[in-house]
Formats: C-alpha cells, sequence, structure tokens
C-alpha cells in the first residue's frame, strides 16, 4: 500500500513537472524594441563638503535604444536579459572649497585643493547587457530588476576650473590663481582613466497601453564608480545614477 502511495505520488509529480516544463518553452518567449531617454548625472554618494553648491545642471542628448527577451516561468515571475545602445552623459557646474583635484595650466600639470568655479562634462557611449527578474502583477504592469553589465565604446571627462585659486599638493601648499578667461583658467581630462567596464544594478516599471505599445521607467544605479579604484586624482569615488523613461513596443 506505501509503495502503491509512492508511486502515486512519483506520477503527479512527474506530470506536474512535465506540464510545467511544457508551459516554459521557446514559443512563450517575449520580444520587446525599446527607446528612452536617460536623466541624471555622475556624482559622488553622498556630496562631500568640498562640493559646496550644484550652480548648473544641463541635460546632453542621452538616448538609450535596444531589445529585450523576456522568457515566463510562470504565470507571474520570468527572466529578461537585453541589449542596449546608449549615451549617459551630463554638465553640470558646481562651487568648490579645498576640492583636491589634478589640473593643467599653460603646460604645467600641478595637483592640488582647488576653490573655486568648475565646470565639468561627462560623456559615456556604452552597450548595456542587464538581466533582470520580472514580477507580471496584472496584463498591464509587470515589474523588473537585476544587474547589469556595461562595455563602454567612446567616453570623456573633462572640465574647466576658474575664478578661485589652486593650493597646490596641500591644502596650505602655494596658491596658484585661476581666472575667469581662457589662459588664466586651468582645464583637466581624464578620459583615458576612465573605466571600460561598468557594473551595477536596475529596477524598472512596463506599463502595456495597448497589445503591442506601452512606456517604461527605469532607475539604473552604478556599483562601480566611472574611474577604477586606484585612481586618486579625483577625490571622490563618482557613480553614475540615471533614470530611463521609454516606450517599447512588443513584438512577440
Amino acid at each position: 500500500m506505501k509503495k502503491n502511495k509512492a508511486y502515486i505520488l512519483l506520477v503527479a509529480a512527474s506530470l506536474f513537472i512535465g506540464s510545467r516544463a511544457e508551459a516554459v518553452t521557446p514559443d512563450s518567449l517575449q520580444l520587446k524594441a525599446r527607446v528612452g531617454y536617460n536623466i541624471g548625472g555622475t556624482t559622488p554618494i553622498p556630496l562631500p563638503e568640498t562640493i559646496r553648491s550644484l550652480d548648473s545642471y544641463s541635460l546632453t542628448p542621452s538616448f538609450m535604444a535596444g531589445f529585450d527577451a523576456m522568457l515566463p516561468l510562470n504565470q507571474q515571475w520570468g527572466i529578461m536579459a537585453g541589449l542596449r545602445f546608449e549615451n549617459k552623459g551630463m554638465k553640470a557646474e558646481v562651487t568648490t572649497k579645498a576640492y583636491f583635484m589634478e589640473v593643467v595650466k599653460g603646460d604645467q600639470r600641478m595637483a592640488g585643493h582647488f576653490t573655486g568655479h568648475v565646470e565639468q562634462e561627462v560623456k559615456q557611449w556604452m552597450l548595456t547587457v542587464p538581466v533582470q527578474a520580472t514580477l507580471t502583477l496584472s496584463r498591464k504592469l509587470m515589474l523588473k530588476g537585476g544587474p547589469y553589465v556595461s562595455f563602454l565604446l567612446d567616453k570623456g571627462f573633462s572640465g574647466i576650473a576658474s575664478d578661485g585659486y589652486l593650493r597646490k599638493d596641500t591644502p596650505t601648499g602655494p596658491k596658484i590663481l585661476m581666472g575667469n578667461r581662457e589662459g588664466e583658467w586651468a582645464t583637466y581630462d581624464f578620459d583615458d582613466d576612465m573605466r571600460s567596464v561598468q557594473f551595477g544594478i536596475g529596477i524598472g516599471a512596463d506599463w502595456q497601453i495597448s497589445k503591442c505599445l506601452g512606456v517604461s521607467a527605469d532607475l539604473n544605479w552604478g556599483l562601480t564608480g566611472i574611474f577604477p579604484g586606484d585612481f586618486k586624482t579625483v577625490e571622490q569615488t563618482l557613480y553614475p545614477v540615471y533614470g530611463t523613461i521609454g516606450v517599447f513596443y512588443r513584438l512577440k
């Protein structure tokens, strides 16, 4: 009798697993094409005391285009992977006090603690591969979240230091004055020092408007700074934090 019960349970379990395996097939794969706009910045977290104020912030053409493939595991859960071609850029101006950085004035390169006005421009063209778990809450709403890796194709980190002075090498070192006109200010350019690969985590939601068309909102938070850990020329670790507003079209 016990053997019969065990046999029945084994058959029932086999039938259940078989039905689940049959339900999750390549035919159930969902494909979406999407475009969006990235809004955010590259910033230390939290802002240090040496950055006294954010004086201006400008959006740059930071577009995203790509596609996703989502495989449902059951009626609610699934796994999704994608490929994005995107730009994460920004322009900002800040006022600093004793902020450690390296600059070039004329033909002289110097490092020290800068007090004054800093203009900064960041550009990052990349291919991003997200891998996310999905949770379908209704016919219209799907939540998603998981890690991503970005491979940079083009990168730039440059700017101007002006309207202030640099204490060379130490906070009490020689004072180097910086004016507000070309020839008087100093510049910096760390393009070649930036990481070529970034890692982070993203969360978001897709809202289906019609059978094929929908809108999306995402937040992508870099877990690695845009510079390697041994890069000490910029005082703090700078993380890329960007939100994306987009639309998608379901292809399958």
